[in-house]
C-alpha cells in the first residue's frame, strides 16, 4: 500500500470538495433569494454532504499519518440562471465521475481509502443522475412548470 499516494489523492479531493461545498452553499442562498426554496434546500443539503466528505477524507489523511491541509481552491462561478448552473454542474460530474472511478480502483490495496472513495463515487454518481433527470424533466414539462415545482 502506498500511503503517500492515498494521502495525495485524498488531499486533492478534500481541497476540491471544500470549494464545491462553498459554491453549493452560496448557490443555495442565491436560489433561496429567487424564491426557489426546494432547489435551495437541495443544494444546501448537498453542500453539507460535501463538507462531511471533506471531514471523512481529512480524518483518513490523519489516520494515514499525513498532515491535514487547507489549500486554496480555484474560484467558483455563481449562477443566477438555474438551468445554466445545473448544466455546468452536470458537465463537471460527467467529466470527473469516471476519473474518480479510475482513481478509486487504483487505490484498491488501501481498502479503507478505497471504501471511502467508493462511497464518495456512489454519491457523486447519484448526484449526476439527479441532474440529468432534472434536465430531462425540464425538457419534458417545460422550464416554467419545473420552476414552479422548485418554489
Amino acid at each position: 500500500m502506498d500511503k503517500n499516494k492515498s494521502i495525495q489523492v485524498l488531499q486533492a479531493y478534500a481541497t476540491g470538495l471544500s470549494a464545491q461545498s462553498r459554491q453549493h452553499k452560496v448557490q443555495s442562498q442565491v436560489f433561496a433569494s429567487m424564491g426557489f426554496t426546494k432547489l435551495a434546500e437541495k443544494y444546501n443539503d448537498h453542500a453539507k454532504e460535501e463538507a462531511d466528505w471533506v471531514e471523512k477524507m481529512t480524518d483518513r489523511i490523519i489516520n494515514l499519518g499525513g498532515e491535514a491541509k487547507v489549500e486554496a481552491a480555484p474560484e467558483q462561478k455563481i449562477y443566477k440562471d438555474v438551468v445554466e448552473f445545473i448544466k455546468a454542474d452536470l458537465a463537471v460530474s460527467e467529466k470527473e465521475v469516471p476519473v474518480l472511478g479510475q482513481i478509486t480502483l487504483s487505490l484498491a490495496e488501501d481498502m479503507t481509502t478505497f471504501d471511502l472513495l467508493k462511497g464518495y463515487y456512489q454519491d457523486e454518481e447519484e448526484d449526476m443522475y439527479w441532474m440529468q433527470g432534472q434536465l430531462d424533466l425540464i425538457e419534458s414539462i417545460g422550464l416554467q412548470n419545473w420552476l414552479i415545482k422548485q418554489l
